[in-house]
């Protein structure tokens, strides 16, 4: 990466991933549209709510980043994408006031929030950034005692579906909560890929994951399990809910995921399982834009 400076831009934008963020928005889709069906969509807030949720994942991004560099997570040895504390393109004390100004920026999201909403917005983002720090970062990080799974789930999946919806309508309906499954099965799988592929180098620096503690097969089960569950949970609205045919939309990206499935079954190296997190990052957020839009559409069916 030597055509990056150290401290320019480039490396900033290195250090927030934005290939992984389109997957924040697709919880806001999914909760918007559950606000729709329930007839009190609101823009302002919705659009709140994404700029909030890409600002916290922007956030959790720079602290593992600089976290996993002062724990050895990430060293000469990474197989992964760059990262820049580890190329030393940015100081860990720059990625910490960086992480900092995101977070604070994402707060002030949410006092707009509150004052639409209620003062729990601003306990809901409180308890955020504290897991996005918490993740690699602390005496105790979730990400490195095997929870980084459940974590994400709870956070790209529950939170954040349910937190939009919340926002725009003043109440948490049944339908946002089996919405939300879905959505965060396929957030979960991406860092299930992310998991499979570090196993070696995480199982040097100490890092238990799930993939560490249950080896390859079992990372690779848990991933076709949370794939193929997402797709499951699509018959839900429809069965319980009336929401129709429409729910079928997102098996319209069930081929990518066969093929992922086909990489990560075989695949043992850095660069193709690189391309399968990238491609689960794809699949997340194309499910969730399918899904949100069977469920505005069956609005009307």
């Amino acid at each position: 990466m030597s055509e990056v400076r150290a401290g320019s831009p480039q490396a900033w934008v290195m250090a927030m991933r934005p290939q992984t963020l389109p997957v924040s928005i697709g919880p806001v889709f999914v909760g918007t549209a559950v606000a729709f069906i329930e007839g009190r969509f609101r823009f302002g807030p919705a659009l709140a709510a994404g700029v909030g949720a890409l600002l916290l994942q922007i956030g959790s991004n720079l602290a593992n980043d600089v976290f996993d560099f002062e724990k050895g997570a990430d060293t000469e040895h990474r197989i992964g994408p760059p990262r820049a504390a580890q190329l030393g393109l940015l100081s860990p004390g720059a990625l910490k006031r960086g992480m900092f100004i995101v977070f604070a920026l994402a707060m002030l999201v949410g006092v707009y929030l509150s004052v639409v909403a209620g003062p729990v917005v601003i306990a809901i983002g409180l308890v955020s950034i504290v897991a996005a720090i918490a993740y690699t970062g602390g005496p105790w990080p979730l990400g490195y005692h095997g929870l980084g799974d459940v974590a994400v789930f709870i956070f790209f999946g529950l939170a954040a579906v349910v937190g939009t919806t919340f926002v725009q309508v003043g109440a948490v309906p049944a339908l946002a909560w089996i919405a939300a499954i879905p959505v965060g099965s396929l957030a979960t799988a991406i860092l299930v890929v992310n998991n499979l592929r570090d196993i070696e180098t995480d199982r040097v620096a100490g890092k238990r994951t799930l993939a560490v503690r249950f080896g390859r097969s079992g990372a690779q089960t848990e991933w076709a399990l949370l794939v193929g569950g997402a797709y499951m949970m699509t018959f839900v609205p429809g069965f319980f809910f009336g929401a129709g045919p429409w729910m079928l939309l997102p098996w319209l990206s069930a081929p990518r995921a066969v093929s992922l499935w086909r990489v990560i079954r075989s695949s043992v190296s850095g660069p193709e399982l690189n391309e399968a997190l990238a491609g689960t990052a794809q699949l997340s957020a194309l499910f969730s834009l399918l899904f949100a839009i069977g469920l505005s559409v069956s609005r009307w069916m």
